[in-house]
């Protein structure tokens, strides 16, 4: 699951890593080398720059040369990152004034005190957010939620002060997950809660292109509801597509469900209007109406389908996509919320995804939380929705 995805986002923190040792704050760091500076750590000698500086980083780092030195002057200091002096100290021995102090402080130490430390800006992430970018968008990420992971992973990095000890890799994926949860964190809906607290029968109308698996996804809702003791009725509202009313038959059989059905080519409309009939004198809970896959271009179909919702008058309409379409479910969830509206998505064969990318993208592009997502062929195989979930699912193994 989600292979592909996480392939490119482990290829990303490996970038991202580089670039901020390569900033000089990093464990590659080692202490060597910045700007002319040599360090204890580092075989190395390179020009220094300036003579104040010189007289500064001599206080600092001869260590050996001035232990007595520090031992007369009282108890050590925490030695941690100072190597057994104090900044205070060395800038005073130093020699150094004003604006020179604020550039030692400022690029050297942080308010710790630890040296080496560097704060991360957005300039340091330029080039690993690129490779980010084409990361998401190869795995069919839509470009506004590419461009929204971006700027969350800025909000998360710029500003973070990172030294020899940072354990980087763990700072770059907790950023990443952060930025992936914001995306993924729409206001949920607990299907069960609303079913549970809504006036009955409530009316629950699936919508969707041909191929996503809404009239399958009808029976596993079914077959959840059943087990939790909610009464419902199936009903087949897609009149057109060949076999549509002998697959939901099936399933009203498999599970000891009642499916309302008429002749194929009926009027859906039609049919949706007896299922409420059928619910109300017989006070079941739910009705589950399925109807006719279309594509989002069909505008013909798409308005009869605003006049099945005027007649069933659905309590909740799900979107049911196919997760592999990628950036294609995008975009017929956004069609089908326009011309009918969307309150909830679920999600198929998300077990075979391995690129994620409708995962990531539609509930932030479209503003509607997912509902389910499909997990296998079984009747049992469809589980809520978690942010957490889906991102342990991105960064596991």
């Amino acid at each position: 699951m989600f292979k592909s995805l996480k392939e490119k986002l482990s290829s990303f923190k490996k970038k991202a890593k580089e670039d901020i040792e390569k900033k000089g704050g990093g464990e590659g760091d080692k202490g060597r080398d910045r700007e002319g500076i040599t360090s204890p750590y580092s075989d190395r000698r390179v020009k220094r720059k300036g003579k104040k500086e010189s007289k500064f980083f001599k206080k600092v780092f001869a260590r050996k040369e001035r232990k007595k030195e520090r031992e007369d002057q009282g108890p050590k200091v925490n030695r941690e990152g100072e190597k057994g002096i104090t900044l205070d100290s060395a800038v005073t021995e130093s020699g150094l004034k004003g604006d020179d102090i604020l550039k030692v402080q400022g690029s050297l130490v942080d308010e710790q005190g630890g040296i080496f430390s560097k704060k991360i800006t957005e300039k340091d992430l330029d080039n690993s957010l690129f490779d980010l970018e084409l990361a998401l968008l190869e795995s069919d990420v839509a470009q506004p939620v590419v461009e929204r992971i971006k700027s969350f992973m800025i909000d998360e990095l710029t500003g973070i002060k990172v030294g020899r000890k940072t354990d980087i890799d763990e700072l770059i994926e907790q950023a990443l997950r952060r930025s992936i949860k914001r995306v993924l964190n729409i206001e949920r809906i607990d299907f069960d809660e609303f079913i549970e607290n809504h006036e009955k029968p409530v009316v629950v109308m699936f919508v969707g292109v041909n191929g996503t698996g809404k009239t399958t996804v009808i029976g596993k809702i079914g077959h959840r509801l059943k087990k939790e003791g909610v009464s419902c009725v199936l009903v087949a509202g897609d009149t057109f597509r060949a076999g549509a009313i002998e697959q939901l038959s099936k399933h009203g059989d498999n599970l000891g469900l009642k499916v309302i059905k008429h002749k194929a080519n009926s009027d859906p409309a039609a049919v949706a209007y007896d299922a409420l009939e059928h619910a109300r004198a017989r006070k079941k809970d739910v009705i589950l109406l399925d109807t006719a896959g279309r594509m989002q271009t069909n505008i013909n179909l798409m308005d009869e389908m605003k006049k099945i919702k005027g007649v069933a008058k659905p309590d909740m309409i799900v979107f049911v996509g196919d997760s592999l379409a990628g950036n294609d479910a995008v975009i017929q969830a956004q069609k089908f919320d326009e011309t009918v509206g969307i309150d909830g998505v679920i999600l198929t064969k998300i077990d075979t995804d391995a690129k994620g990318g409708a995962a990531l993208s539609i509930a932030y592009t479209i503003g509607k939380p997912i509902l389910f997502v499909g997990t296998g062929q079984e009747y049992g195989d469809l589980i809520p929705f978690d942010s957490n979930w889906m991102t342990e699912r991105l960064f596991e193994g």
